[in-house]
């Protein structure tokens, strides 16, 4: 067990994971906070690094299983001082009592399962990572497979992302794209392989109602960006616009709780008996 009770080049090194997109994509790690997210961390293939911890002794049966378990896949301990620890765990008035830095997994469009009936989400320039978070917890909870994320956008590694998805995304395949042309050219793979995908957009100027569009076959759902909407490429290629009718004053909901609604209804759909 390694103490830092300093902003030493190691503590420097763990907030750029919190704080820094770019030096956290480059080194291939992230930092995971809270009990459900590290425990699905640990659940995941994801090799753990480290584990961070604040205290030696009087920690809960969950910190000293959490750490047996980081510890047998490899990961080495580190003892952080208290207030370095809260500022890792970002929370003002607790002290994590364990935090766990593992591997970001590969951008690999082969890890989503596309087998049986895929619903597969692609968002498109999303610039909230709360929403990119949520998105993913709603895929997961609602009987999706895998997120695909286009464009310039907010990172789902980032932790707000994370905490937002209460852990999801560890387990969600995702894989980030430069743009629409890759996510295009794989599903023209997969139709060539027989996979009758269907892509289908969501617009509030969309011809037709969701409950109207058939989701019980293979589809791939775009959401746009929170300001701008689906981009020109992404609705080009839409085999299907639909929109959610709105009765109040409001023209259009927010992408995630747009996403959601969709994802539930194609859960209604696909399994009509298990939804009340």
């Amino acid at each position: 067990m390694r103490p830092v009770s300093k902003r030493n080049a190691t503590f420097q090194y763990w907030q750029t994971l919190v704080n820094n997109r770019t030096k956290r994509n480059r080194a291939g790690e992230m930092i995971v906070q809270g009990v459900r997210p590290i425990t699905l961390a640990l659940d995941s293939a994801l090799s753990p690094r480290a584990v961070l911890i604040s205290k030696e002794t009087g920690r809960s049966h969950w910190a000293e299983r959490t750490i047996s378990a980081a510890e047998a896949a490899g990961a080495s301990t580190f003892l952080v001082d208290t207030e370095l620890m809260k500022e890792l765990g970002e929370k003002d008035d607790e002290t994590p009592e364990v935090l766990l830095i593992v591997e970001i997994p590969p951008d690999d469009l082969s890890l989503i399962p596309v087998s049986s009936n895929p619903l597969i989400v692609a968002l498109d320039r999303p610039s909230s990572p709360g929403n990119v978070g949520s998105i993913i917890r709603s895929v997961d909870a609602l009987g999706g497979h895998g997120v695909v994320i286009t464009g310039h956008a907010a990172d789902p590694y980032d932790p707000k992302a994370l905490r937002a998805s209460t852990g999801s995304t560890l387990m969600m395949p995702t894989a980030r794209l430069t743009g629409p042309r890759p996510a295009l050219e794989w599903v023209d793979t997969l139709r060539a392989s027989g996979v009758d995908m269907q892509i289908v957009g969501t617009d509030e100027s969309g011809e037709h109602n969701v409950w109207d569009v058939d989701l019980t076959r293979p589809t791939l759902i775009v959401t746009g960006n929170e300001h701008s909407g689906i981009s020109s490429a992404w609705k080009d290629a839409c085999d299907v616009l639909t929109r959610i009718p709105m009765t109040g004053h409001a023209s259009s909901l927010n992408a995630s709780n747009a996403t959601s609604v969709l994802l539930y209804e194609a859960s209604r759909q696909r399994h009509p008996r298990s939804i009340r």
